[in-house]
């Protein structure tokens, strides 16, 4: 493959030269003063609340790992940034960003549950960090030449949110704090872009690749400064402005790579072996990617240039085509890899997707970031959890019939611990940055849209908010995605269009909206009108409207669809069912011990350190594996009631705790292993043989299968009975 390295090293060479002020001050100017608005406007953190199964979930993290690391967790309690000293215990990296990760999704947690047991968390936080700003308006634990920005931009986007959750008692505090800290920004931005681009010759500067993680997620430092200018620019509008074009300009863009020709197709083994691919790393960082898949959105609102449009389908595209797994995240073991279902994705890129994803929706308004946010968050994200959100792992892979110690190091750069679930069997980022995921899904599940409100992500939830003087407040009773029947109950003071995405899933045919609305007439009498509409969604967003009176409405949207195996390398298939991905239901049983350190990763924690309910976790497979089934006989099967009264286990996502189900015929079939510790890829198809009889296997949402097998391979069985599965019985 011809990869086009030079184009994107000259790029480059205006990062590591002189930073003249004059030069970027006036490249800073964009075409206008306004941002490009939004597709849809978000709604602040707030307004959407959590119902049903999704309550359930941020009620097990409040009460597990995510809701308790305040209190014990040495890279959250015990942080630099709250003023100790210990530094070697309390930061896993010299960056300093695990508080930062924490914060930002400890606060939409918080106030999503209106938990006032977080909340005091969050105030304990933002007491300790702004009575700690320095004088010159930096934020965080650094000074001099050990300056980096890259840790400020989760904690930036914790507070933003902060604001728009509780401004009485945030507001003049952080707007003030968060105009001091962008101040010295733009000062250090002036003076060669201290900080922020490597000088190479200041004594205490970090190495230079430490800088380029700020430069290549810059968008989530640049989201907080296009929040500010447009919410509470006071005086410095201009400064702002100037900001974001600097850091813009010395960014790493996805712009240079994601380029036909450029962007690398295949496997990185394949191209670069066990490198790191030297210049072109920090576009192949799995959580670079997660974060990245949004930035030239984000660039897009600055620089009005609407080629980036195109620009990020492709991106996006092309990597989860030739990056992406069927859970819906990006295939990284710190490193992209391509589609082998033996390699790892992050827990860190998976909520970093989610979010990515949301954003591109709300930014370009485009279905197929709305679909791909949901897929990530119902099958990825959950995946990775224990039901009670204590323990997660580092890596997953698509089949995993295992989470264990492997034999053997199967990962580019990451240990034999990695798939185990743990309070932080690797690197402890996930630890502190799985958080955000679901609480930050919930504040992008409604949007303004025209003359009204959009369900742009479909969840069981709640929106309240004001559109022109006119209160409207939506319910939406569902088990989607475990049920297909949405329904809402919706109050309005004066008409107002509603909108529902329909996903690209969809069978229209076999779906529909009945509506029924009552409103008080001049004459005092109720006036009801109960229409049917077929879906007619728009082609670009999904959206369908339904033209709303004042007073009480009530709409039932019913999504029809039917299975899709969908094709996956070496004649293999992903099953889905709506947004769900379905995988081989595998029996298993598990060990635990008190949790150890991520490095030296076989010593312990001292006794007590953790919570009782903190373990680390191995699953072994007590049944088969190593499964073909064929596809023309795979069948749905639901054990829901037709009433909309009943409810879901909670969790949900616990092993057979989802009420569907698909079935199929299946056969064992001799399946080697990968580096002797995980099944490798499936075997050619002429050589797949049945090594007994057919037998009828259950697939599960992946969800709640921490143990499984999502990429199957394909086998006729269509001559012959199948009878149940011997090893489950």
């Amino acid at each position: 493959m011809n990869i086009n390295v030079q184009k994107i090293l000259k790029i480059w060479e205006g990062a590591a030269a002189a930073f003249p002020s004059t030069s970027i001050r006036a490249q800073a100017n964009n075409s206008t003063a306004a941002l490009v608005p939004w597709a849809f406007d978000p709604l602040p953190l707030g307004a959407v609340k959590p119902a049903g199964w999704l309550q359930d979930q941020l009620g097990q993290m409040a009460n597990g790992l995510a809701g308790h690391e305040h209190d014990f967790y040495r890279f959250v309690a015990n942080s630099t940034w709250t003023g100790n000293t210990n530094e070697s215990w309390g930061e896993y990296s010299e960056l300093h960003e695990g508080f930062p990760y924490w914060f930002n999704g400890i606060v939409p947690l918080a106030y999503h549950l209106d938990d006032p047991r977080l909340k005091d968390q969050v105030a304990d936080a933002v007491d300790a960090v702004l009575g700690l700003q320095a004088s010159d308006g930096w934020l965080g634990p650094e000074t001099g030449a050990s300056r980096n920005f890259w840790a400020r931009y989760p904690f930036c986007l914790g507070l933003i949110q902060l604001v728009e959750a509780d401004p009485t008692t945030y507001k003049d505090r952080v707007v003030t704090a968060l105009h001091r800290y962008f101040e010295l920004m733009n000062s250090m931005l002036l003076n060669n872009g201290t900080g922020y681009v490597f000088q190479g010759s200041v004594s205490g500067e970090m190495d230079q690749g430490d800088f380029q993680w700020g430069q290549v997620r810059v968008q989530d430092q640049i989201i907080s400064l296009q929040w500010l200018y447009e919410n509470f620019p006071l005086n410095n509008s201009q400064l702002l402005l100037d900001n974001i074009g600097m850091l813009i300009n010395s960014s790493i863009s996805f712009a240079d790579y994601w380029v036909p020709g450029v962007f690398i197709t295949e496997d990185l083994y394949d191209v670069y072996g066990t490198g790191d691919g030297g210049d072109l790393f920090p576009y192949f960082h799995g959580v670079n990617v997660g974060q990245g898949l949004k930035q030239l959105a984000v660039f897009r609102r600055y620089n009005h240039n609407d080629s980036i449009v195109d620009t990020t389908r492709y991106g996006v595209n092309a990597t989860f085509q030739y990056h992406g797994n069927s859970m819906g995240s990006v295939i990284g073991d710190e490193r992209e890899d391509g589609l082998a279902p033996y390699q790892g994705a992050e827990l860190c890129t998976a909520v970093e997707t989610m979010y990515s994803m949301s954003y591109l929706y709300q930014a370009l308004g485009e279905n197929y970031y709305a679909d791909r946010a949901e897929l990530a968050a119902f099958n990825a994200l959950p995946a990775m959890l224990t039901p009670d959100w204590w323990a997660r792992q580092y890596m997953v892979e698509e089949n995993q019939p295992w989470a264990l110690n492997t034999t053997e190091m199967i990962y580019w750069n990451d240990n034999t611990w990695s798939s185990s679930f743990g309070l932080e069997p690797d690197y402890p980022c996930c630890t502190v940055n799985h958080p955000q995921g679901f609480p930050k899904f919930v504040s992008a599940l409604f949007t303004n849209a025209p003359n009204g409100l959009a369900h742009a992500l479909l969840s069981p939830a709640s929106v309240s908010t004001t559109i022109d003087s006119n209160d409207v407040t939506i319910v939406c009773n569902t088990m989607y995605p475990f049920d297909n029947i949405l329904s809402y109950d919706i109050t309005a003071a004066s008409g107002f269009d509603f909108y529902v995405r329909v996903p690209a899933w969809v069978e229209l045919g076999n779906s529909s909206i009945y509506i029924s609305s009552r409103s008080d007439a001049a004459s005092r009498h109720i006036r009801t009108r109960r229409t049917s509409t077929p879906l007619s969604p728009d082609p670009i967003s999904g959206l369908h409207k339904i033209s709303l009176p004042p007073g009480i409405s009530s709409v039932t949207y019913t999504l029809g669809t039917s299975i899709v195996p969908e094709p996956r390398p070496n004649n293999t298939v992903a099953v889905y069912y709506g947004p769900l991905l379905y995988a081989l239901e595998i029996s298993f049983a598990n060990t635990s011990t008190t949790p150890k350190f991520f490095n030296p990763m076989d010593e312990f924690y001292p006794a007590g350190y953790a919570p009782p309910q903190s373990r680390d976790y191995q699953y072994f497979n007590t049944s088969a594996w190593n499964i073909a089934i064929d596809p023309s006989t795979l069948v749905f099967h639901s054990g829901l009631s037709n009433s909309s009264s009943s409810a879901l286990p909670d969790p949900i996502f616990a092993p057979a705790a989802p009420p569907t189900w698909i079935t199929a015929k299946g056969c064992e079939i001799a399946w080697g292993l990968y580096q002797n510790s995980i099944p490798d890829i499936a075997p050619a198809l002429a050589d797949r043989e049945c090594l007994g009889n057919p037998f009828i296997v259950t697939l599960r949402p992946i969800g709640g299968q921490k143990v499984h097998m999502a990429e199957l391979p394909t086998i006729d069985l269509s001559s012959g009975k199948a009878s149940s599965r011997p090893d489950l019985m």
